[in-house]
């Protein structure tokens, strides 16, 4: 069989049962089923990718991941990851401007750039523009309340275990990016810096800002310095600026993304955890590392 058909259940709101597991086989004329992690996800071989309407009539509005694969070279050697909204669970710009009392008119802008509607080199100058004044204290208030994103600690735990390289690229800053790199243990960590005199931020960030194009060139020059095939690279993010990283790359994942971004990139996680990505590398429950 030339692809891997691989469903992966939002653990919390439903469970894949052996019904539900023969029905998704019949319809994708799907090899016999392998399961990675029991009533959560399963492998289904089959020769070509599944019609997704046929698919979609079995599943129904279930929470229910789909990805489907070539079977041959699955599990990937290097992962850029975003990080706010994808591997931890809030938008940090948007934090800051709760502290310096304009997170309304900032989140507005947010959404926006998200969104794709606003170029994010242009959005994020206006919205660190907003931060003037605010106290550096600040930033160790927010990277304190900071939560991770369920799964985060897993997929980039298993992937390094298994010898991938992990690079944290972030449209966000590195007071942040530095501390989720050490507390995850990513390879490395790309951000925008934020100007400061010492004691308050100046409301500039330091050129040239970290946007969509540089997250695609960060991804081929890591991949190109560690003589990594782009096929052998996985992308995962939420936003309108990770859709260069996410289309360069051989997997690219939209994460509870953006309408834009769920229909621009070729495969998305809409229901689960970052777990999923490693189901759909084929990896086992017995795999993965905390």
């Amino acid at each position: 069989m030339s692809y891997t058909l691989t469903l992966v259940a939002a653990r919390a709101a439903t469970t894949l049962d052996r019904g539900t597991i023969i029905a998704a086989r019949d319809a994708a004329r799907a090899g016999p089923p392998d399961m990675l992690s029991p009533g959560e996800a399963v492998d289904l071989p089959c020769a070509s990718p599944p019609d997704p309407a046929v698919l979609a009539g079995v599943l129904g509005d279930r929470p229910i991941d789909v990805f489907c694969l070539p079977a041959q070279g699955r599990r990937k050697r290097l992962l850029t990851a975003d990080m706010d909204s994808t591997i931890i669970d809030r938008e940090v710009v948007d934090e800051l401007a709760a502290e310096a009392g304009v997170g309304e008119k900032v989140a507005a802008i947010t959404a926006r750039s998200m969104a794709g509607e606003i170029d994010f080199a242009t959005s994020l100058r206006a919205r660190v523009a907003m931060l003037r004044g605010l106290d550096r204290a600040a930033l160790d208030r927010v990277a304190a309340r900071l939560q991770l994103t369920e799964g985060a600690r897993e997929l980039i735990a298993t992937m390094r275990a298994h010898g991938a390289i992990t690079a944290l690229v972030s449209g966000g800053f590195t007071f942040f990016t530095e501390r989720i790199r050490d507390a995850l243990g990513f390879s490395h960590d790309f951000a925008n810096r934020l100007e400061d005199d010492g004691t308050i931020l100046t409301g500039g960030v330091v050129e040239p800002v970290l946007d969509r194009c540089a997250k695609e060139r960060i991804l081929r020059e890591l991949a190109a310095q560690n003589a990594i095939p782009l096929a052998a690279t996985m992308a995962i993010g939420d936003g309108a600026n990770d859709l260069g990283m996410l289309r360069a790359a051989g997997l690219g994942i939209a994460f509870h993304a953006k309408p834009l971004v769920a229909t621009a990139a070729r495969l998305a996680i809409r229901h689960g955890s970052l777990r999923a990505a490693l189901f759909a590398q084929g990896y086992r429950l017995e795999d993965l590392s905390h």
